[in-house]
């Protein structure tokens, strides 16, 4: 299957300072981050936004991935837990199309994208060019290019790149950024942008 030919501004060695923070933030370990979420133990703290715009209320998400067509709407968090048979099914929906097995993502990135979903009123799901990029993924785009990273959320399953149907890039940017969520980039002539995880910041 055929990536798309995608690069991530959170993960270009160009930026020295977004570099050292990816290097200074690690993510967690796939094997303790799955055994927590396996155990429905909320150990990964979203940030402050989304306990917010939630409070109690369950959390849904709606999401298409452009590559494969696969898609996941409904609830990934309810009575103070994340669902364990939702997240599989995002982990799978989100992996490297490339990849013959999903990779646990970092159910804080669900919160960031349910959240700003929730906040703009939309009921379209988020349309993902990129989620979960495998080490041989990103190692085959850096032989490529040189401002291709070997520190990247993406790794990590903590980023993704996504669009959200008749809404600006610039505005849900904005809106991401004002609540703090975590990383926000725009990519201005895609109409996609990225959100992850990591340390707030802006570009």
């Amino acid at each position: 299957m055929v990536l798309f030919a995608h690069s991530c501004p959170a993960c270009d060695a160009a930026d020295a300072e977004l570099q050292a923070g990816c290097e200074a933030n690690p993510s967690p370990g796939r094997r303790g981050f799955l055994a927590a979420v396996v155990a429905g133990v909320g150990v990964l703290a979203a940030p402050p936004a989304v306990a917010q715009v939630w409070g109690g209320r369950a959390r849904a998400l709606g999401i298409r991935r452009l590559q494969t067509g696969e898609n996941f709407s409904g609830v990934y968090w309810r009575d103070g837990r994340y669902d364990r048979t939702a997240l599989d099914r995002l982990n799978w929906v989100m992996r490297d199309p490339g990849m013959a097995e999903a990779t646990p993502m970092d159910p804080r990135l669900f919160d960031i994208l349910a959240t700003v979903q929730d906040r703009v009123g939309s009921d379209e799901p988020w349309l993902v060019t990129s989620g979960y990029r495998a080490p041989e993924t990103n190692a085959s785009r850096a032989r490529e290019s040189r401002r291709v990273s070997r520190v990247s959320f993406h790794m990590s399953g903590m980023a993704a790149d996504v669009q959200l149907p008749g809404r600006s890039s610039v505005g849900l940017a904005r809106s991401a950024a004002e609540m703090q969520l975590g990383g926000v980039g725009v990519y201005r002539n895609s109409g996609f942008i990225h959100l992850d995880c990591g340390p707030t910041r802006r570009w």
